[in-house]
């Protein structure tokens, strides 16, 4: 698995400068996982366009069923009303799909100055074909804004930043730990600090505040299954695996999450083998926070027991899927067989 790429940022910075600037261009397109910062983005967005006293009245939302040439030209015609611009919303519509290309290439090219023109992709995932008239209509006239999911130290400042605005402090090293337990999207961990800055009883959060209130992804909860059986545990994990049914997840989802954390597991110890550290592995899956974590997993673990450790929980997910066999029954059968042979 060649090192996945970092997401484009240019179209990022890009609204960045122009809400500065006080200057929204005539074209976005929003897309991405990090929904807490397309939605504030988003919001400035409508403040810097949708200025003086019928502000919202300059604002035309258009859903996808409702989308043609026609009914996008008539919102993007329409004048505004005392103030300078209107802000033109298009949610989760799919222009590479539609039909009368030529007539979107047509307005989109011609866009008014006084219209600002956003496509949301909210559920939809924005797919640009990069070989087609249209997509070198929408890099020419437009810009297309990535909110990806952020990196370690803007991540943990932003963290930081939150709890602070709470009355509360945290460390570096704790706040890796939230973000570790509770994945990295902005959205689900500003739920998480207004549930721990709300439990802790002292202006410092602690390990045991996080524990106490925190909701665990489903990775992290896993990875603790790994540490068990790299202990030779089997009753601690099968006490971890108890609890993820109790938190209602499937036996099937709890393989697929096991399987992808012993492939990162595989790899890691290969990394380790091969002189590699764990900024190539945290690389190589697109990880930002547990790859040391997995590096010091991994050190309990030998390579042959990593690449059969991989094996059969492919064979245990395909039992799973087309043997009819109580899929709980194979779940518990593998784990004390990891246990048994770490």
């Amino acid at each position: 698995m060649p090192p996945k790429s970092k997401p484009d940022t240019s179209g990022f910075e890009k609204l960045k400068k122009d809400l500065s600037a006080g200057r929204p261009d005539r074209l976005y397109i929003f897309h991405g996982e990090e929904t807490y910062l397309r939605d504030h983005y988003l919001g400035r967005l409508r403040e810097a366009v949708l200025t003086g006293g019928l502000g919202e009245f300059n604002r035309h939302d258009l859903s996808a069923k409702d989308m043609s040439p026609h009914a996008l030209e008539e919102a993007v015609d329409c004048l505004p009303m005392m103030a300078e611009r209107t802000l033109v919303e298009i949610t989760d519509f799919d222009l590479f799909k539609a039909g009368e290309k030529e007539e979107y290439i047509r307005i989109l090219s011609n866009l008014p100055d006084y219209c600002c023109l956003v496509f949301l992709y909210d559920v939809l995932e924005y797919k640009p074909d990069a070989r087609t008239k249209l997509a070198q209509t929408l890099k020419t006239h437009g810009t297309a804004v990535n909110f990806a999911r952020q990196g370690q130290r803007e991540l943990t400042d932003w963290v930081r930043r939150h709890f602070k605005a709470q009355g509360k402090e945290i460390d570096l090293r704790l706040c890796e730990e939230l973000i570790f337990l509770c994945g990295d999207l902005m959205q689900n961990l500003q739920q998480e600090i207004s549930k721990i800055s709300s439990y802790a009883r002292g202006d410092r959060i602690t390990r045991e505040d996080i524990e106490a209130v925190a909701t665990p992804e489903l990775s992290a909860v896993v990875f603790r299954i790994a540490e068990a059986i790299g202990e030779k545990n089997y009753d601690k994990a099968a006490k971890v695996l108890g609890e993820l049914y109790q938190m209602q997840k499937s036996p099937y989802e709890i393989m697929s999450a096991l399987g992808k954390q012993q492939r990162q597991l595989y790899s890691a110890r290969l990394a380790l083998d091969s002189g590699r550290n764990a900024a190539w592995v945290a690389k190589l899956w697109g990880m930002r926070y547990p790859a040391d974590r997995l590096m010091v997993s991994a050190r309990r673990f030998s390579l042959p027991w990593c690449r059969r450790a991989v094996i059969r929980c492919a064979q245990t997910d395909l039992a799973m899927k087309s043997t009819g066999q109580d899929a709980k029954e194979l779940l518990t059968v593998l784990l004390l067989e990891l246990a048994n042979t770490a």
